[in-house]
């Protein structure tokens, strides 16, 4: 680093701040001390000039009077310059924040060193807003493309396939595969209604958890069995190995999220594959694994997977199918739990969700 590089460096510090404050004030005090001094010298020339003859008394204060006036004309020629300074900078925070008022979020205020004591918490404060605005409006908008892409492509199956409908000429058998796909399409957009509505109603802070006290063992255990039909017909293999667990927390809700993850492993598992799902209980905390042998995730998607909306190439990746919203309603719910929700995978071995949950209850106890 170069001389002036360190200069410049060091005059961005408080060290140097604090130097400027000390020369300032030690500015005003020799300004003072020579308005006195001409002050004292001229005053006796005036008031011989006057012809004003006052006692000792009389004239200390005629001496610090005259000292007075002329420490203000020095004052008044400093001060407008120091005063503009300021209110231009001041006046920069204003203009930054009507054009975020105005839905503007690319504002950046420069600091300024002179006023860092008075204003930088304040103007850090606003730089951080902006940039928070600005990425949730980039959220936003990309919520809403997204949106708008997940209900344009049934919609246009819906449209295409009405109109094909419409021809006299069309087999049994083909109406009835149009209109299998209409229904299809259909319960699709029903299903992300559902989801973003779910999802919408979480990210509030009025969604309501009722914690109660219930197994979680059993929780999985029945879920597991419900789900039978889905696997038994890939010939998948469950293997299910839980310790009884009783934990306080909202038990519809968590329903939802060993359906999506049990859902998701078999899905993307193949036929002949393998899904474990392991549950331990610690002094504190529950954890959840759900393993499958499925086609797995590539590593540079897995940061992704809980986004909203995320779907990769179907060919290349498990986020296939759905509309992208399981994964990131089971992050939230979990969230509201006040637990995290992990992803590893490997491309073509399998991959694992990992759930862990506070516990409130006791620990029932070991499971075979």
């Amino acid at each position: 680093m170069s001389l002036m590089q360190k200069i410049k460096a060091f005059m961005k510090t408080k060290a140097w701040r604090r130097i400027k404050f000390i020369f300032s004030i030690a500015t005003i005090l020799f300004m003072m001390f020579g308005a006195w001094s001409i002050s004292y010298y001229i005053t006796p020339l005036l008031m011989k000039w006057f012809g004003w003859e006052f006692s000792d008394y009389w004239a200390f204060v005629v001496v610090g009077v005259v000292a007075l006036l002329l420490l203000s004309a020095v004052m008044s020629i400093f001060v407008p310059f120091a005063r503009n300074k300021h209110l231009v900078f001041y006046q920069s925070i204003v203009d930054a924040v009507k054009r975020i008022s105005k839905g503007d979020f690319d504002v950046t205020i420069k600091p300024n060193e002179d006023f860092e004591d008075e204003y930088g918490t304040l103007v850090e404060s606003i730089n951080q807003m902006a940039g928070e605005l600005g990425l949730m409006e980039k959220m936003r908008q990309e919520f809403i493309s997204n949106v708008s892409h997940e209900i344009q492509s049934p919609l246009t199956s819906i449209r295409g396939f009405a109109r094909a409908l419409q021809n006299d000429e069309l087999s049994e058998l083909e109406r009835q595969h149009y209109l299998q796909i209409i229904e299809l399409e259909t319960m699709r957009l029903s299903k992300l209604s559902d989801n973003l509505l779910k999802l919408t109603s979480l990210e509030s802070d009025h969604h309501p958890v009722e914690p109660q006290f219930f197994r979680l063992d059993s929780q999985l255990r029945n879920l597991v069995l419900v789900s039978e039909p889905q696997w038994s017909a890939k010939g998948l293999e469950m293997d299910l190995n839980l310790d009884k667990v009783g934990i306080h927390a909202d038990e519809d809700m968590l329903s939802q999220v060993w359906v999506n993850l049990i859902h998701n492993a078999i899905k993307f598992t193949p036929d002949k594959g393998s899904i474990w799902i392991i549950m331990r209980a610690s002094e504190h905390h529950v954890e959840v694994r759900v393993e499958d042998s499925g086609i797995g995730i590539e590593e540079v998607y897995i940061p992704h997977v809980f986004e909203r909306f995320f779907k990769a190439d179907v060919s290349r990746n498990r986020a296939q199918g759905g509309n992208g919203l399981g994964l990131s309603i089971v992050q939230k719910i979990v969230q509201l739990h006040n637990g995290t929700i992990e992803v590893t995978s490997t491309r073509g071995v399998g991959t694992t969700f990992i759930v862990k949950l506070p516990l409130h209850a006791t620990r029932l106890g070991e499971a075979g």
